[in-house]
């Protein structure tokens, strides 16, 4: 199996995306400050994952690589907190990227609890 076909890295290359798209409309005085921070931290979420499956060799740094995904993901959603409260995205878009957010916490942590499903031996 490839990375690509995890759920967890399916989702959060979405989220990444839709993220993406979004930012597209903050104020241009935010370009090298929110913007730039979400749309790093949404993509690592993706980028972490990708690396720990080709750690999964050694379980520790499959783990590891994981953990920081998933403090990717919390960094996130910290970034999306601050875009509402800026009001550069309505509750309703935060309350549904938060719901994916959250989705890909869930996947990230039962990858992290359960590293032999994953070919980690």
């Amino acid at each position: 199996m490839d990375f690509k076909e995890l759920l967890a890295y399916k989702k959060s290359f979405e989220l990444a995306m839709e993220i993406f798209e979004l930012s597209k409309t903050f104020p241009v005085e935010e370009k090298y400050s929110l913007t730039d921070q979400i749309r790093r931290s949404s993509r690592s979420v993706s980028a972490n994952i990708a690396e720990s499956y080709r750690k999964r060799r050694y379980p520790n740094h499959f783990v590891s690589k994981l953990t920081d995904s998933d403090a990717e993901n919390s960094e996130t959603f910290t970034w999306l907190e601050f875009s509402m409260e800026c009001k550069y995205i309505s509750k309703e878009t935060f309350e549904n990227l938060h719901l994916k957010n959250l989705e890909i916490g869930r996947l990230i942590n039962y990858m992290i609890n359960n590293p032999s499903k994953f070919g980690c031996s």
